[in-house]
């Protein structure tokens, strides 16, 4: 019974030796990534312009996270999405000049990737319009693409492209992608990065 005992208390002692021996080495300054979301639903916007052309261009203003706004401008069947502290702020950063040729729309989903709580980036979730692949009507089918945009401090640019069609995992990478890329990116510099798998969506985006 003591020779139990006595080897019981050896494995507690190592077992806690390691454990504060793997809590020292964490690092101080070891931080916490998290989401949260934010609607850009016309009934939970402000238009701000509106063409009386169906087709015309419009604005809308959409509340965010951390005292920023969301900027939403479409003209002509597409969309830029860019964001500021104020409407003019982020009427003049990079991502509202950032058209995709083709006809696309945004998700009225916003993830905003934060870090101890502060966000840097955003991810949301476009559709392209395809048209080599019409529908049955005609009209181009859509494909799903996600799109990461850093945050200031610093310029407000793309930094990420995920096919939503091509990868399943398609939210975890665009996650993957904010939390590695998004502070570090060099707005007018650094080349928008493909993640995962190139399908359809991404490569209509760059073209």
């Amino acid at each position: 019974m003591k020779r139990v005992a006595r080897r019981q208390f050896v494995l507690s002692a190592a077992a806690a030796l390691f454990a504060a021996v793997f809590w020292l080495n964490l690092p101080a300054n070891a931080q916490t990534f998290s989401s949260s979301y934010t609607s850009t639903a016309p009934k939970d916007c402000r238009t701000v312009g509106k063409s009386s052309d169906p087709n015309g261009s419009a604005r809308q203003v959409c509340p965010g996270k951390s005292g920023l706004i969301v900027l939403i401008s479409a003209d002509d069947l597409r969309e830029t999405v860019s964001v500021g502290p104020s409407q003019a702020s982020a009427a003049k950063e990079p991502a509202a000049e950032a058209w995709f040729a083709p006809f696309n729309s945004s998700a009225h989903t916003i993830e905003w990737r934060a870090v101890d709580g502060k966000p840097f980036a955003i991810i949301q979730r476009w559709l392209i319009a395809d048209n080599d692949h019409p529908d049955k009507t005609g009209n181009p089918t859509t494909k799903p693409m996600l799109a990461v945009t850093r945050l200031p401090p610093g310029p407000v640019c793309h930094v990420a492209y995920i096919d939503g069609q091509a990868n399943r995992n398609a939210n975890e990478l665009a996650r993957q992608a904010a939390d590695q890329f998004a502070r570090d990116f060099k707005c007018g510099k650094d080349e928008v990065k493909v993640v995962g798998e190139k399908g359809t969506a991404v490569s209509l985006a760059k073209r």
